[in-house]
């Protein structure tokens, strides 16, 4: 079956180079309208220009579709509804967000100031929020809404030097698991992408015959798949090189350990029986872990 988004209208943030060029250039060609929103900054999130958004408009008007560009910041509010204004008034809806701008300041947790911590919470995380609220009652009243949020291995798993990096991709992670509840009765689906891609954000830190085999371009084909009418809700889909992977937040079975002066001592020596992943469940919202503790406390 053929994703066919002809008449959908798409917002790709971050769009102006690497994933979100091709998310954007990937989701004109299969018929959608596409804003393409980049500040046109650094790596770091320093200086702005709407050059880098233009040419990705200029791109996708060459090949017969449709796109205008944006070059607000995530990070203001106001302009993130302006644009969003901007959209629904030259084509009359939004259909599908694509939160992926971001910006890396890595450095190590004791030499990490908190202005460059804070900076990238403020664009991964605070920038995806504004970019959602800005069309999530829009998308619940017209009953339909396809939106990516954009994790990382680096939040799932760790990554030296990361701190800031991590925090705020396992955020989106949480984002997104409220909001695709909230979202269902609404056909609002809500997925987080985890991308392993050759792009400028990369630049030495992968040797170049590596950077080679991840192109950001291998990784689209997910995102066409999670805006898709058919598309899942409440999917970590990783992605690179043309490989795709799910990953889960799972809960152990554990054991009661009772509430007395000694359940420390015990919780200290089972941790091989509290970690054993034998029967683990992906639970279906937080409360199966309070229901979990309150049956294992009922049958002990």
């Amino acid at each position: 079956m053929t994703i066919d988004l002809s008449g959908r209208v798409a917002v790709v943030t971050g769009a102006g180079g690497g994933l979100g060029r091709e998310h954007a250039l990937l989701l004109a060609r299969r018929g959608a309208k596409v804003v393409i929103n980049d500040v046109g900054g650094s790596v770091a999130g320093v200086g702005a220009a709407s050059a880098a958004a233009e040419a990705v408009v200029k791109e996708i008007k060459s090949a017969g579709g449709d796109a205008i560009a944006n070059a607000s910041s995530v990070t203001d509010y106001a302009a993130v509804e302006a644009m969003m204004d901007e959209a629904r008034s030259r084509w009359g809806k939004i259909d599908i967000l694509v939160n992926n701008a971001g910006i890396l300041r890595d450095k190590s947790f004791s030499k990490m100031t908190l202005e460059d911590f804070r900076s990238v919470l403020d664009v991964h995380l605070m920038g995806s929020v504004h970019c959602t609220k800005a069309v999530w009652n829009h998308m619940k009243e017209r009953g339909f809404g396809r939106i990516v949020l954009t994790t990382s291995s680096s939040g799932l798993y760790g990554n030296f030097g990361q701190a800031n990096y991590g925090a705020a991709k396992l955020a989106l992670v949480g984002l997104m698991q409220t909001l695709a509840l909230e979202g269902a009765k609404y056909n609002i689906r809500v997925n987080c992408l985890a991308p392993s891609a050759g792009t400028r954000m990369l630049d030495g830190l992968m040797s170049e015959d590596t950077m080679k085999l991840l192109p950001p371009s291998a990784v689209s084909p997910g995102v066409l798949a999670l805006v898709a009418d058919d598309a899942p809700s409440r999917t970590i889909l990783c992605a690179g090189g043309g490989s795709y992977e799910q990953a889960h937040i799972t809960l152990t079975r554990g054991i009661f350990a009772g509430t007395d002066d000694e359940a420390a001592e015990r919780v200290a020596g089972n941790w091989d029986a509290i970690g054993d992943r034998k029967g683990e469940i992906v639970p279906e919202s937080g409360l199966s872990q309070s229901q979990m503790e309150i049956e294992k406390f009922n049958a002990r």
